[in-house]
């Protein structure tokens, strides 16, 4: 394999090949890895523009029986911790985003082996009740696994009524690594990776929005990365005329900080500043028909997360009002509205507040 050619094929829009991507992404100078990176972002977004968004993410319970190993946020049934987030702590929280300019809850939770899909659909349709313009960013390829197994049901029932509810697109999560022999290590309980690849195709043909991520540098090898990329990439390529299917790809590295992966000795948080970069510039390459690649300020940080958004980010995430998933694990960077967008004019771009769809819009700070 020859460097500069691959990254010519990339700069053309070549899907790469796993063995292809591993060999850039461990032998190519990350002078290079950027530059290319970029190149294919200004392909995809022109516009020296990078997008931000408002919103909150909110747990529907903490508790959960997939017992994955990197998780210090969740509770076994019946803990004296274990909770169910109440319709009137939905209002307060739901309030509060909206006096702060947001208009999305990101409604996540665990495992939990009594919420079925009449307890979703029931609080979507309260939710959307009471805030008809509130946008539902909710769940995630291995809730809707665990609700239709629940049900007895299909990938597609679930989301369809889950959409019917209010549901507004399906967040990326739970991919960690799309391989089930890392899967089986560090998340068992969880769906493997053809069910959490078949939900999206689900969700795509349905006509919802969906992200992607990637949680890396735990148990998994360089291979692995790259598969992943080839598995998001093959769904995307299928999505059905008109459908957006995945609008955005969010790689974040593995936080350590308690987890039972530390504690056992089986992983830690190695990743520095080079692969991080080296990993979003990848992400861009090996991604061509995934149009933005958002930066995770939250477990990287303000300056790496900068540079990120000249190696190939055109995204900065959320300034996050409310998260209890990776800030457990050691996470602990934080942004408001105003230093979010200076953070961006410092990169030299000048920041845009986006809804789910990638679409602009205005900040309204009410109260």
């Amino acid at each position: 394999m020859n460097i500069s050619d691959l990254l010519d094929r990339a700069l053309q829009g070549e899907f790469l090949s796993a063995e292809e991507g591993v060999f850039l992404f461990e032998q190519a100078p990350l002078a290079d890895l950027i530059y290319v990176g970029n190149a294919m972002r200004f392909q995809r977004v022109p516009e020296p523009i990078v997008t931000w968004i408002i919103d909150r993410n909110c747990n529907t319970t903490n508790v959960c029986i997939a017992n994955c190993k990197f998780c210090n946020f969740y509770r076994r049934p019946g803990h004296e911790e274990a909770y169910i987030t109440t319709l009137e702590e939905y209002r307060q929280k739901i309030e509060e985003t909206f006096r702060l300019g947001g208009e999305q809850l990101l409604l996540q939770g665990g495992h939990h082996p009594e919420l079925g899909l009449e307890y979703y659909v029931k609080l979507f349709k309260q939710l959307k009740s009471l805030y008809p313009r509130l946008k539902l960013h909710a769940l995630g390829p291995p809730e809707i696994a665990h609700i239709t197994k629940l049900e007895g049901s299909t990938h597609e029932e679930v989301l369809r009524a889950l959409k019917e509810a209010g549901l507004d697109s399906l967040p990326g999560a739970g991919a960690e690594i799309l391989s089930d022999r890392v899967r089986r290590l560090i998340s068992r309980g969880k769906c493997g990776r053809q069910e959490w690849l078949d939900v999206m195709r689900a969700a795509h043909r349905l006509g919802l929005t969906t992200s992607a991520t990637m949680m890396f540098g735990h148990v998994e090898t360089n291979l692995e990365r790259m598969q992943h990329f080839v598995d998001i990439r093959q769904v995307q390529s299928e999505k059905p005329e008109g459908a957006k299917g995945f609008l955005a790809f969010i790689p974040w590295p593995f936080q350590d900080e308690g987890t039972l992966l530390k504690k056992l000795k089986r992983a830690r948080n190695t990743c520095t500043g080079d692969e991080y970069l080296r990993m979003i510039a990848m992400s861009r390459i090996m991604l061509p028909n995934i149009i933005n690649i958002q930066a995770s300020w939250l477990t990287v940080g303000k300056k790496i997360g900068q540079l990120s958004l000249h190696a190939g980010a055109n995204d900065f995430g959320s300034i996050m009002i409310e998260e209890n998933v990776v800030s457990a694990a050691g996470a602990d960077h934080w942004f408001n509205a105003n230093s979010i967008q200076e953070a961006i004019r410092e990169a030299g771009f000048e920041p845009r507040l986006r809804n789910q769809e990638y679409e602009f819009r205005e900040l309204v700070i009410s109260g």
